[in-house]
């Protein structure tokens, strides 16, 4: 369960639905066949046209108020990182009031010691950029509609937690939201909500919101803007009920604060897998995405390619009983049975200048990957 902390919410509370059997309309006409950069692509330009509002940063802090509600209690709301203390001392919202963020208690109490006023640290949340501010390329901005006030990773965070934080990157860890080094864990029930919403605005704003900025850790080979560790979480915390939730609300234009688009990612955490490989995600339309064999073949990466020093490195998690290497005249060079993968590599050299294929097949899947050896 998702760590809450009582506030006042001023707006009418909204019904989330599952995303687990089919894609939403919202993608009617989407071509699923695709994958890789090409799935990409095509996801970044859907959520890109169909963003219709873009919203102020008032805006943003209100429609947190809406979206980050318990869907188990409308007077509840979530706070990401969870809080720092274990309970909250007011017992009523006639006992100072319980006020519903920064902005809010700052105006009610100017003064940290005025008479009456609780404390500062306590039952207080204000926003937290999840793509912090300063890590943008360039930083993002608040005082004008953009990334910097897409509440699709904007969230409610207690105040401690959220200075904590600060602009701290990323970085793997386990249990609660802590300081890691230099940098910072969002907590095992968050890890996958920071993953699929850096995921989504690397596809909405490509250049000035990469997960390397963000994040710390191994790049995926096939596409260097994008961290191993972001994959990771995806699959290891699935989407709950909450992220369904403020996904349907943002993707309608209708709603106040609705912005007209969804994050893929909520809605199917294994467009991820099909992108960028690594371990398979949460399927969750498995009628639409329900291809074994891809994620044998997305496991698989091949660098560098094109190469020029006569070798190559094949990167793959899963063990394959053989792999073969074809030139173009369908002559085989190069056969290796049972190869042994250190650290999820093996290096094959001595390959002539040409064009080959590379086929790795086990008991469940065959996959041929095409590489080209040019001469220095």
């Amino acid at each position: 369960m998702k760590k809450i902390i009582i506030t006042v919410v001023l707006f009418a509370y909204f019904i989330g639905f599952t995303q687990n059997s089919a894609p939403a309309t919202y993608y009617n006409g989407f071509n699923w066949t695709l994958n890789g950069t090409a799935l990409k692509t095509a996801l970044a330009t859907k959520i890109t046209t169909t963003h219709t509002r873009l919203l102020e940063y008032f805006e943003t802090e209100n429609a947190i108020q809406v979206v980050d509600r318990d869907p188990a209690d409308a007077i509840n709301v979530f706070l990401i990182y969870g809080f720092s203390n274990s309970i909250c001392t007011y017992t009523s919202e006639t006992d100072y009031g319980v006020f519903p963020n920064w902005s809010e208690h700052r105006k009610r109490h100017r003064e940290a010691d005025q008479p009456g006023s609780p404390p500062l640290s306590e039952c207080v949340w204000n926003r937290e950029h999840i793509y912090a501010l300063s890590l943008g390329t360039p930083d993002l901005v608040t005082g004008t509609p953009g990334p910097g006030t897409d509440a699709h990773h904007v969230r409610a965070a207690d105040v401690d937690r959220n200075a904590l934080r600060g602009s701290r990157k990323y970085a793997a860890g386990s249990g609660n939201s802590a300081i890691v080094g230099a940098n910072w864990y969002p907590g095992d029930e968050w890890k996958g909500d920071i993953a699929r919403m850096m995921m989504y605005m690397y596809l909405r704003y490509p250049t000035q919101c990469l997960p390397t900025n963000v994040g710390t850790g191994a790049v995926v080979t096939t596409d260097t803007n994008m961290i191993q560790l972001f994959l990771q979480w995806n699959a290891e915390d699935p989407v709950s009920q909450y992220e369904d939730n403020r996904n349907t609300y943002l993707g309608n234009a209708s709603n106040f604060y609705g912005q007209g688009n969804r994050n893929p990612f909520i809605d199917n955490p294994y467009l991820a897998t099909r992108i960028w490989g690594g371990p398979a995600a949460q399927n969750r339309w498995p009628t639409v995405l329900g291809n074994k064999n891809f994620e044998y073949e997305s496991s698989i990466a091949i660098f560098p390619n094109p190469t020029i020093d006569n070798g190559v490195t094949i990167n793959s998690s899963i063990p394959w009983n053989e792999i073969v290497i074809t030139n173009l005249n369908g002559q085989v060079t190069n056969r290796i049975h049972k190869p042994q993968f250190i650290n999820d590599q093996i290096q094959i050299s001595g390959l002539n200048r040409g064009f080959y294929f590379i086929t790795l097949n086990n008991d469940e899947a065959t996959v041929t990957k095409k590489l080209i050896v040019n001469s220095r």
